[in-house]
């Protein structure tokens, strides 16, 4: 028996007033305005960093304009197309929020995913150019100009971007977002190559000419790294992989349902910030039609305390095996081989 996720109220002003007075409620209901406010939450989050680093890679733009340093050139690049990694992932919370259709069933919670791509996409990009820069000025070393301007900015873009980078991971973590956290570990890589760059300025004020152009390909070398960790992240969750854990923590809570005997087939997967569970569990071969209807309630609700983020489930009762009697499930067995 398969039983979706349909006891939804129906009295919408009722229940946010009740959702204010109890907000720890695990209600269907709650459980999906908690899924709006996580993409409001992450809507605050793209917007806030984008104003910071904005005028982070402003006041870069002006300085490299006056001194011609190649690694703060590669530094202004990177943070100006990780602020604008804002732009894909607000698109995709806006249609996160929009109900699913007919075609799509399932919503549009996967366009955060394709922004992960975008994201990964936009730091090799920024990479290339990084190394495509500096490799140009060790082929044809130049002096840098302003040096202390430089290395002011490069102080600028450590602290706009170390703070960036703390906010999109704390708020990415507590609403599931791996888009908003591959966004927050390629702005904390940014900070540590605003830092290079002082010691490209420190390296040139000394004389060394090289110094500028070396640094540049060191931070290229640190931008390949957090495309590393970002993709890895992202490509994860493109194609459906979860933490372990939460499968553990869901068949146990499924075990401790009274009337479920065992659990079968168990299937997380996210869905943009959201998680969706789809599990077989074993009932009294006896049981009335209704009675595993409640038990399948039972372990639906279950669920939807014990995982994070999980805002459905779909329960299908199996009834407990009989010695000699057939399997229920053998008209589908060539379908499974196939």
């Amino acid at each position: 028996m398969t039983h979706p996720h349909h006891h939804r109220h129906h009295h919408p002003l009722r229940h946010r007033l009740a959702h204010l007075l109890k907000p720890h409620s695990h209600d269907t209901a709650d459980k999906l305005d908690s899924a709006l406010e996580s993409s409001a939450r992450g809507m605050r989050a793209l917007w806030v960093s984008l104003a910071v680093l904005g005028s982070t890679a402003l006041v870069q733009a002006v300085v490299v304009a006056m001194s011609g340093s190649v690694a703060l050139l590669g530094d202004t690049a990177h943070n100006t197309a990780d602020a604008l990694t804002a732009v894909p992932l607000g698109i995709a919370f806006v249609l996160g929020r929009r109900a699913a259709t007919r075609r799509f069933t399932y919503g549009y919670g996967r366009a955060e995913d394709l922004a992960g791509l975008v994201i990964v996409l936009t730091i090799a990009a920024s990479a290339a150019f990084a190394a495509w820069t500096a490799v140009d000025r060790l082929l044809d070393p130049r002096d840098v100009d302003h040096l202390p301007a430089v290395a002011a900015a490069a102080l600028v873009g450590f602290a706009g971007n170390e703070w960036v980078a703390r906010y999109r991971i704390r708020v990415g973590r507590a609403i599931g977002s791996a888009a908003l956290v591959a966004d927050g570990l390629h702005a904390r890589t940014d900070g540590f190559t605003s830092l290079a760059v002082l010691l490209g300025a420190g390296g040139a004020a000394l004389g060394w000419q090289l110094a500028d152009p070396i640094v540049g390909l060191a931070i290229t070398a640190a931008i390949v790294l957090v495309l590393r960790d970002a993709a890895r992240e992202v490509f994860r969750r493109v194609l459906d992989a979860v933490d372990p854990a939460l499968v553990d923590r869901a068949e146990q809570a499924l075990r401790e349902v009274p009337g479920v005997r065992g659990v079968g087939e168990l299937r997380l997967r996210w869905i943009g910030h959201r998680l969706r569970a789809e599990v077989a569990v074993v009932v009294d071969g006896e049981a009335t039609v209704r009675q595993a209807h409640a038990i399948a309630v039972d372990a639906e609700h279950a669920l939807l305390h014990a995982v994070p983020r999980l805002t459905a489930a779909l329960v299908h009762a199996d009834p407990a095996p009989v010695p000699g009697e057939a399997d229920p499930h053998v008209a589908l067995a060539h379908h499974t081989a196939a």
